[in-house]
């Protein structure tokens, strides 16, 4: 088994199998082989995605600490390192919504911590639909959730939910498998979207695990995937373990790409430029509270404008994407 034929199965439309997958991502970096799986990655996605490029916003509605305590999230309650607490009211919420809407973006992302009231969440995202335009997308990225919560978000307008399992869930978090999975399968069950990602990937994650996430997202048909690197948050329990060069996280973004074949748009987060020549066509700007930030408005800090992302997709020369 060549990478060479691993990559002709794969531009053949082949599914690949968790063997191929890690022989991909075992390939050394910046090898021949490496330029390989990047070329055809970048490939799949300017031409099945006829060269578009998508333009996401989140807005992160608190800054609390959560009891759930990931040990790589810069608000768990048992090391919470922002330097303030908040939650933003509805108006505040409104008002951010309409700037970014203003600035030109496909979906729009709201976020909270694990044990945000969910009735409240409910009540916000109404009225946040009911000053969106139709075409824009509006997805809810929360704690788990049964059947019956999923009907009430896609009820209030939603069109899809970020959900994953996480890389070593249960160990580096306190939430057990199973529970993410109940999630996902309600999702679904529900005609919501889900957008999966496989995170937060650090250097002591192996090929297998990582593997593992981006064949469950395939399994449930993702329409949009990412891959993330974890974000050494200083204070939190894993930051002594560092991260992924950005050269890696751009062959695992690639790989994510080739083996899970989204079929609307491919992220990695957070945004590095040469993974815009890896398969990438889709980024974040995010606003208000970052688990990967210590300040609480991530937009003073870490987190990226919509005019940032234009030109980065500009100068990567992709269409910003209109087409909703």
């Amino acid at each position: 088994m060549t990478i060479d034929k691993i990559l002709n199965d794969a531009k053949s439309e082949k599914l690949l199998n968790k063997e191929e997958a890690i022989a991909l991502l075992n390939v050394k970096n910046n090898s021949s082989d490496f330029y390989k799986i990047i070329s055809l990655a970048n490939e799949m996605t300017r031409s099945e995605f006829n060269n578009k490029a998508f333009i996401f916003a989140q807005i992160g509605l608190n800054a609390e600490p959560c009891p759930v305590n990931c040990k790589f999230c810069s608000m768990g309650k048992n090391h919470y390192t922002m330097e303030s607490t908040w939650r933003k009211d509805i108006n505040s919420i409104l008002s951010e919504t309409k700037a970014i809407v203003n600035e030109g973006i496909n979906d729009l992302f709201l976020m909270t911590t694990a044990d945000y009231p969910i009735n409240d969440f409910l009540n916000i995202a109404r009225n946040v639909r009911s000053i969106l335009p139709d075409n824009i997308r509006l997805v809810a990225n929360i704690g788990d959730f049964d059947y019956v919560t999923a009907l009430k978000l896609k009820e209030v307008g939603f069109t899809g939910a970020y959900h994953i399992k996480r890389l070593r869930e249960g160990i580096d978090t306190t939430i057990k498998p199973e529970t993410r999975i109940e999630t996902l399968n309600s999702i679904k069950k529900a005609g919501l979207e889900l957008y999966y990602c496989v995170e937060p990937i650090g250097p002591e994650h192996s090929y297998e695990e990582i593997v593992d996430e981006m064949l469950r997202a395939r399994d449930y048909n993702v329409g949009v995937m990412a891959a993330m690197r974890r974000i050494p948050v200083k204070g939190t329990p894993l930051y002594e373990k560092g991260q992924i060069s950005s050269v890696e996280l751009s062959k695992i973004a690639a790989v994510t790409r080739i083996v899970t074949r989204p079929h609307r748009a491919m992220n990695a987060h957070e945004t590095i430029q040469m993974s815009l020549i890896c398969g990438v066509n889709q980024l974040y700007a995010e606003a208000g509270a970052n688990p990967r930030d210590s300040i609480s408005n991530t937009e003073k800090s870490r987190g990226l404008s919509v005019k940032n992302i234009k030109k980065l997709f500009e100068d990567a020369e992709y269409e910003i994407s209109r087409d909703y």
